[in-house]
């Protein structure tokens, strides 16, 4: 196990911010709970008490995977800092969700999972991912924790589905993504699996990766099924251009109510789709 200190995040909040699909609570305790998260082919546990973070990996894992998944070395204060003082809507926003941040997620797996999200709701596309990965995913065993009322926190072997690489989708053919909950989106899956599967495929992932923001948005909706909001998600949670500013039917609700002359992006240069997701997660979870 490995506890540290992580200002700005809240697990709670990650997971309902609708970028991540396989976050979920694990056990409730007194200072908040228990959650899991699964990220391509990692699984951690992860106790939070406010700002104290306790992982169930060792240290050298938690550096060398989940400190970069949580995006630990970017500085949220000062992109707070940053924002209008007299833009009471994103000052409420960050109010209400200054635990959320961009998490740097699996590149594939996030073209998958936007797919799926099209036209869609959150519970439909984490159960949806749920069934490709039980499908097509390799079982793997991974440390989980558990509070014993005697002995406090101990580790647990815990088994996972991890993601299906893009060649165990292709290799099930279309008929294979039947039953899955997909809809018309299986065509488009299909499409990425043969696209990003072997040897071709990786260079072309590898590609997309070294790519800036604007020639990796152009290389996305040059193919099949991703349109300008998908891309903009995979290459804002699976690129971390955090320059990219998602645009679906919540956010466009958003700008016409309270930015009748468009989102100040200039303003913003560099980073509004972290602004992005406060607005996002509070328009979503504000009941």
């Amino acid at each position: 196990m490995y506890e540290t200190e992580i200002k700005n995040m809240d697990l709670g909040q990650l997971a309902k911010s609708g970028q991540c699909f396989r976050m979920r609570p694990a056990a409730e305790t007194e200072c908040g709970g228990i959650w899991s998260a699964a990220a391509g082919e990692q699984y951690v546990e992860i106790m939070q008490d406010k700002s104290r973070f306790l992982f169930s990996c060792e240290e050298a894992e938690f550096e060398g995977i989940w400190r970069s998944y949580f995006d630990m070395d970017t500085d949220y204060e000062a992109v707070k800092r940053s924002v209008d003082p007299e833009d009471e809507y994103l000052q409420a926003a960050m109010a209400f969700g200054g635990g959320v941040r961009i998490l740097r997620q699996d590149l594939w797996e996030m073209i998958v999972t936007f797919l799926i999200s099209q036209n869609n709701n959150i519970s439909r596309i984490r159960n949806s991912v749920d069934a490709l990965s039980e499908k097509f995913g390799t079982r793997k065993t991974g440390t989980g924790l558990v509070l014993d009322p005697n002995e406090g926190v101990k580790s647990v072997e815990r088994t996972y589905n991890a993601f299906p690489e893009a060649g165990a989708v292709a290799a099930g053919g279309p008929e294979g993504l039947g039953g899955l909950g997909l809809g018309y989106r299986d065509k488009y899956i299909w499409a990425m699996a043969l696209k990003c599967s072997g040897p071709d495929g990786a260079a072309w992932l590898d590609d997309l990766r070294a790519a800036d923001y604007h020639t990796a948005h152009g290389m996305l909706t040059a193919e099949f099924g991703i349109g300008r909001k998908v891309a903009d998600c995979v290459c804002l949670f699976g690129l971390h251009h955090v320059e990219a500013f998602p645009v679906d039917t919540h956010v466009k609700q958003i700008v016409n109510a309270y930015y009748p002359g468009g989102f100040p992006l200039e303003r913003y240069r560099g980073y509004a789709g972290i602004l992005q997701q406060y607005m996002f997660y509070y328009k979503l979870n504000d009941k």
